[in-house]
């Protein structure tokens, strides 16, 4: 069977996407991977017609011709499940505009998803006349837009090189080198501010660093079910010992993600990781709020290993890892838990600008590749120069931003 030329070509259908600092481009093809990944909160959905909506199961990703995912499972206002056929587009006008309603591929179709909300968009209608519910997604993503494609450059990056960036900064002097990171840097510190005060809005200080710990321990591949499972199991429930794994982990299914993941991220063995966390610090974000006030304010423009010696940031890690995670987590995926989670919230908490802290901060889990290109570069060089989490942020920024050229 040949593919459909149209649907062949979704990863090629982008969208120009204004965002904090500037436009970048957003592809079909990465909406229906948020979709496949159900990266998104689904416990409050609604369709622009004002349906409820449960997503039992998303179907089978459809890399052929016909709608994107095939044999979804939805419930629409708590009725029957409805076995079906759903098809994405980042705007409602797709559907009419590719012709779906008089192809017979696309009679299966219960749900249509798009990535923009549109009040007065036309409905989508199939076959028959029968009008199709439409679910706007943006509203329920976890993260920023540009989180999602920095996320999926840094999946392109896998097992790849990266020719057009160093072709890029090589040509840069050194110092306009460290202003470009550093301005990219800066961005992305202020989107992640941004969304951690989203959330904190949301949930308030305790569930958001209940959310954020669960989520940065499923990092990369099970972040999605492991913010389910902070929804549907709170910090409250943990900490008296009213979480069972077992139901736990059989709560998300078919959700984990085991392929490609190595045995110490296995979802089973980061909840038992949660699970001896909680029960040894029950109150532990509390003591992050009060670990917040004696947090050092480091000059971004210092050097990382001036930084690190002065503020002697290397016994703030040991003492945050004891003191914080009771020893539980530790090495590069504490670092992700401290600049991915921490970090950003304390600084929405508190309004304090804590950009030269998680500038000088370790890297965490990064791609080699990035890593190298910034050797490659000599921004980090060995001891005299050592790796950090800034300069990363930084060049993936930049990356990002290459790739929506």
């Amino acid at each position: 069977m040949q593919a459909d030329p149209d649907e062949r070509h979704a990863r090629h259908r982008v969208e120009e996407v204004q965002g904090l600092y500037g436009t970048f481009t957003f592809s079909e093809h990465l909406l229906q991977q948020i979709w496949a990944r159900r990266e998104f909160n689904g416990s409050n959905l609604v369709t622009q017609e004002g349906r409820r909506v449960e997503v039992i199961h998303p179907g089978r990703w459809n890399l052929l011709g016909g709608p994107d995912f095939k044999d979804a499972r939805i419930r629409f206002d708590q009725g029957p499940v409805q076995s079906g056929d759903v098809e994405l587009h980042l705007h409602a006008a797709g559907w009419r505009q590719h012709g779906h309603a008089t192809d017979a591929a696309y009679d299966r179709v219960l749900l249509h998803v798009v990535l923009f909300p549109e009040a007065a968009a036309p409905p989508a209608v199939a076959a028959g006349a029968r009008p199709l519910p439409t679910l706007a997604l943006l509203p329920h993503l976890h993260h920023a837009l540009e989180e999602y494609a920095a996320e999926s450059v840094i999946e392109s990056l896998a097992g790849r090189p990266v020719p057009a960036i160093m072709a890029r900064l090589r040509d840069l002097t050194p110092e306009a080198l460290a202003g470009l990171l550093a301005t990219r840097a800066r961005e992305r510190w202020q989107q992640k501010v941004r969304y951690a005060a989203l959330r904190l809005d949301r949930l308030g200080w305790v569930a958001a660093c209940h959310h954020g710990a669960l989520e940065v321990l499923g990092y990369r591949f099970n972040r999605a079910p492991m913010l389910d499972v902070a929804a549907r199991y709170p910090l409250a429930a943990w900490s008296r010992g009213g979480a069972d794994l077992r139901l736990v982990y059989a709560a998300m299914g078919d959700r984990w993600t085991l392929h490609g993941v190595r045995p110490a991220n296995h979802p089973w063995v980061r909840l038992q990781q949660y699970a001896a966390w909680v029960e040894a610090r029950p109150d532990w974000p509390d003591l992050i709020d009060a670990a917040i006030q004696d947090l050092p304010h480091p000059s971004w423009a210092t050097e990382a290993r001036v930084a690190r010696r002065t503020h002697r940031l290397a016994d703030l890690r040991a003492h945050l890892a004891a003191r914080i995670c009771a020893g539980r987590v530790g090495g590069t995926r504490l670092d992700n838990l401290i600049c991915d989670g921490w970090l950003p919230l304390a600084a929405a908490h508190t309004g304090w600008d804590l950009f030269g802290l998680w500038w000088h901060w370790w890297p965490g889990d990064q791609p080699p590749q990035l890593r190298r290109v910034l050797r490659e570069l000599g921004v980090f060089a060995g001891a005299a120069r050592p790796a950090a989490h800034g300069p990363l942020q930084g060049l993936m920024a930049e990356i990002l931003a290459l790739e929506g050229r």
